[in-house]
């Protein structure tokens, strides 16, 4: 057992972090369960930034707050355009 007075120190794995796809898709399930319009829910959101737009149901509004709304605007963008052509 250390001395009290050393450092503790902590490691975060950050390997586990989650994708934005991975986001928007817990997120899209959750509001379905729920019975909302995932899509109009979701746009909602990035327009305004009030996270009431998205429910709390499955811990999806916490989740969806961890992105950046530019970055959940580059992945849908991203998407749309991949599965376009």
């Amino acid at each position: 057992m250390g001395k009290i007075s050393n450092t503790q120190y902590f490691r975060f794995n950050l390997d586990n972090e989650v994708s934005v796809k991975d986001i928007l898709d817990a997120v899209y399930v959750a509001m379905e369960e729920k019975g909302y319009n995932p899509v109009n829910q979701i746009v909602g959101y990035i327009m305004s930034g009030d996270p009431t737009y998205i429910t709390s149901h499955k811990g999806a509004r916490s989740l969806i707050m961890k992105v950046e709304r530019d970055e959940l605007v580059e992945e849908l963008l991203k998407e749309y355009i991949k599965n376009r052509s």
